[in-house]
Formats: C-alpha cells, sequence, structure tokens
C-alpha cells in the first residue's frame, strides 16, 4: 500500500523525483519518510533543469497535495483491505481530526432526540403506573354494592360513577395515544440509523468518487504533458530531418565530386581513388558507395588505356 501511495505522489507532484522512500516503525502507527528533490524546468538564467523548492512547494500547493492524498491513501487503503472506512474531517484551521457527527446541526438534533427519548421514558412510567391506576379503578367501580334501601343505586352517585368512568376512557385513549407515540419515536430512531447508515455509505462513495477523480485529472494532465512533447519531439524531428537531409545532400555532392576527379587525370584520379579508399576502410563509405566509385575508377582506367593505344595506331 505504501508503494501505491508513493506512485500517487509522483503522479500528483511530477516536478518532485523522490530519492528515498522508508517505512517507518518507530511510532505507534507505521508511516512513509520520502526525500527527494523539487525541480523547476526551462529555467532563462543558468541550468535549464534547477532544483526549485519555493516554485513547486507553496502554502496553497501543499494544502491541495495534503488533501489530495488523504482522499487516495484512504481509496488505498480500503482496496487493500477490503474494507469501507472514511477519513475524518479536518477542522478548519487545525490539523484536528473530528467526528462527522459533531459537524453542523447534527450534534444538537441528536441532544434534541436525547431529551425527548428521556421524556418519553418518564411518560413511559407514567403510562404504566396509570395502567395500573385504571384496573384497580375499574375493579371499584365493578364490586360497588346496591344500596341496602334504595333500588339500583350505589353506595356512590351516578354522576361520580361517570367521572370516573369517563376518567378511565380518557386514559385509555391517553394510553393508547402514547403507545403511538413511542412506536413513532422507535421508527424514527430506525429511520435515524438508517440515515447515519446511508450517509457513512454516501460519504465512502463521494471519497471514492473524488480518488477516482484525481485520477482521471492526473491523466488528463498527464496526457496534455505527452501530446506537449509529442508536438515538441515532431518539431525537432522536423528539424532532425531538414539536418538529416542537408548532411544528405552534401554526402551526395562529395561523392559526385569524388567520381568526377577520378574521371580526371591519372594522378589525380589515383590520390582520388586512394582518398576514397580510406574513407571506406574507416567507416565512413558503405560497400555500395565505393562499389559505385570502383567501378568508375575502372572504368577511367579502362578508358584512358584505350585511348592511349588508338593514339599510337594512328601515329603508326
Amino acid at each position: 500500500m505504501f508503494l501505491k501511495n508513493k506512485c500517487d505522489l509522483e503522479e500528483q507532484l511530477p516536478n518532485f523525483k523522490i530519492a528515498s522512500a522508508i517505512i517507518h516503525y518507530d511510532e505507534t502507527s507505521p508511516h512513509l519518510h520520502i526525500v527527494g528533490v523539487p525541480i523547476k524546468y526551462k529555467n532563462k538564467n543558468g541550468m535549464k533543469k534547477q532544483v526549485g523548492k519555493g516554485d513547486v512547494f507553496t502554502r496553497d500547493s501543499l494544502r491541495r497535495l495534503q488533501d489530495k492524498m488523504r482522499t487516495l491513501c484512504i481509496a488505498s487503503f480500503n482496496k487493500e483491505y477490503g474494507l469501507n472506512d472514511i477519513l475524518k474531517k479536518k477542522e478548519k484551521g487545525r490539523n484536528k481530526d473530528i467526528n462527522v457527527k459533531d459537524m453542523g446541526n447534527y450534534q444538537a438534533m441528536k441532544d434534541q432526540m436525547e431529551k425527548d427519548k428521556k421524556a418519553l421514558e418518564i411518560a413511559s412510567k407514567k403510562s404504566s403506573e396509570l395502567d395500573k391506576s385504571t384496573i384497580d379503578i375499574k375493579a371499584t367501580v365493578n364490586n360497588l354494592k346496591k344500596a341496602p334501601i334504595v333500588k339500583n343505586t350505589y353506595t356512590i352517585s351516578e354522576n361520580d360513577k361517570n367521572k370516573i368512568l369517563e376518567y378511565i376512557d380518557k386514559v385509555d385513549k391517553t394510553n393508547a395515544d402514547f403507545k403511538r407515540t413511542e412506536k413513532l419515536s422507535v421508527t424514527l430512531n430506525n429511520v435515524d440509523t438508517e440515515l447515519e447508515e446511508n450517509r457513512e455509505k454516501i460519504k465512502i462513495l463521494t471519497e471514492n468518487n473524488e480518488a477516482l477523480s484525481l485520477k482521471v485529472d492526473t491523466l488528463s494532465k498527464n496526457i496534455d504533458n505527452k501530446n506537449k512533447e509529442i508536438k515538441e519531439l515532431k518539431k525537432d524531428n522536423k528539424h532532425l530531418e531538414e539536418l538529416v537531409n542537408h548532411f544528405k545532400d552534401l554526402f551526395d555532392r562529395l561523392i559526385n565530386f569524388i567520381k568526377h576527379k577520378i574521371l580526371g587525370k591519372d594522378k589525380e584520379r589515383e590520390d582520388y581513388w586512394e582518398f576514397s579508399k580510406d574513407l571506406y576502410e574507416h567507416g565512413i563509405f558503405s560497400e555500395k558507395t565505393i562499389t559505385d566509385i570502383k567501378e568508375d575508377y575502372n572504368w577511367s582506367k579502362e578508358y584512358d588505356k584505350n585511348k592511349d593505344h588508338d593514339d599510337f595506331d594512328l601515329e603508326i
């Protein structure tokens, strides 16, 4: 994984040439010590390639680099170990990690939910007590005895009985409402848990997407740089081609010049033939070139020989 991190750093910071990358185990967490040289190119004064710390490393570039490497490192970590962990966010102005649950209004919402939960627990306890009281009251009402003298009357008035029954009915309804509220609370807690899990999944996917975006951006920049290099190489290649054609033309003119001299007088022919053989022996002339020159040389000698013979015959 550290090797992957080193490669990611090289991609994100191509002007930083890494000379050493050593894993250290002297602290709780293993970490990588990297030593390298920042390079500045195309300098107008002095060498074109120089050490350029101030150009490669600035406060903004280091901050951006740290953010990018955090994203790439956690992506590599998850891929290596088959996990879906996320990095804790940095608190603004400090290099301190804080829990995502402490961000924004989330903690305030959680605090309110805790208060509501405690209130529901208290209400639940009271509801249980009301249930018990209701049973007792119902039992009391059902066990009322009729008055010994007046028929169809009880030891308490009918109005009081109705009030008691009305109270019991209200208590039943209150308990029913509370139970619905309690179920809603459980549902909300389940929804909150699911939302929190989804938030974690979204954060993981977001970080993975950021890592992929960084890779794509890096590859795009590399492609742009390669295209620039190709363009410069094409320009250099064209220049070299022109230079090669120029020297080829000079070489052809040299061969033609030697051939012309070989067709001249005996002394001149022999001198340029020896010169041609010397160039061949030193690898300047190819086999084909020396063969062509030799053919001209032999033809010239034969021509002069026949010419001298004809002149002699004419004198006779």
